[in-house]
């Protein structure tokens, strides 16, 4: 078992080979709130009837989809924030990252910016602060805030459901070794991008968010998960494994050897000098 961490000029742990599936996603999540579901009002405009969240989605794309979604200036919910009154854990200290629940979310006429979001807090709060969550994050020495920000790294790094326990379990056993986490979605965080591509400049970069520099948790959950990831957080896979890499859809590698690993990724980057029409095969 691998009991240092690589040099950090040549590990990647989390590189993902996933464009197919990402493209899905994005087309889905752009659809859910691009063409919701529209009924005629009084003055003859069709408005949305509701908004959806999906899993994972960054507060920043949250606030984007409630300004489109009601009509408002773009950056109006982000200043919402400061007059909303969110229920939010101390630990948050006024950032609701991690806690605007992704679900479908009811409009009518008089939905606002300040409402929606809190709605969102209240739903998360809901579904975090039961007692199977807050036992679950104390079984794994955890707060349900640091249960939260584990779940979003979770929905960030795992190529699907299937995957989440065993990346969670990644996550244990390297904060429980004392190595840096080195997950390529609190640098896409810190970076304001989402992207597959980590360079070793990149690895450098001065936020409490790159975890290839910084030890330990980031500071704050890097997206809203759903109930799978939070679910996987408290209820990590049995396993050693310190390393992973999905070569291609469907074909995610666990591994505790860091050899391995490098081959594993040497693998991935084979997959994309390859036509994106070939990738999958």
């Amino acid at each position: 078992m691998q009991t240092n961490t690589p040099s950090r000029s040549t590990i990647r742990l989390t590189r993902r080979g996933r464009f197919a599936l990402a493209a899905l996603g994005a087309a889905v999540a752009g659809t859910a709130v691009a063409v919701p579901l529209l009924i005629m009002s009084d003055d003859g405009e069709s408005r949305p009837t509701t908004l959806v969240v999906p899993e994972g989605w960054r507060a920043s794309q949250v606030y984007a989809a409630v300004d489109k979604v009601l009509a408002l200036p773009a950056g109006t919910t982000k200043k919402s924030l400061t007059k909303a009154q969110l229920k939010l854990p101390n630990e948050a200290e006024g950032n609701p990252e991690g806690y605007l629940f992704p679900a479908t979310y009811p409009l009518d006429d008089t939905s606002t910016p300040e409402k929606l979001l809190s709605r969102m807090v209240d739903t998360a709060n809901q579904k975090f602060n039961g007692a199977p969550i807050a036992a679950g994050a104390q079984r794994n020495a955890m707060n349900v805030y640091q249960a939260v920000t584990v779940a979003s790294i979770v929905q960030a790094e795992a190529a699907d459901k299937a995957d989440m326990g065993k990346v969670a379990r990644v996550i244990f056993n390297r904060l429980e070794r004392g190595m840096p986490l080195q997950m390529d979605s609190t640098l896409n965080y810190a970076l304001g991008r989402s992207t597959l591509r980590t360079t070793v400049t990149d690895t450098r970069a001065d936020s409490p968010y790159n975890s290839y520099e910084r030890m330990g948790l980031p500071p704050t959950p890097i997206d809203n998960p759903g109930e799978d990831a939070v679910r996987a957080a408290i209820n990590p896979t049995p396993g050693d494994w310190l390393y992973f890499v999905t070569v291609k859809p469907g074909d995610t590698r666990f591994t505790a050897d860091y050899a391995e690993h490098q081959r594993n990724v040497a693998e991935f980057n084979a997959q994309q000098q390859k036509p994106a029409e070939q990738r999958n095969g």
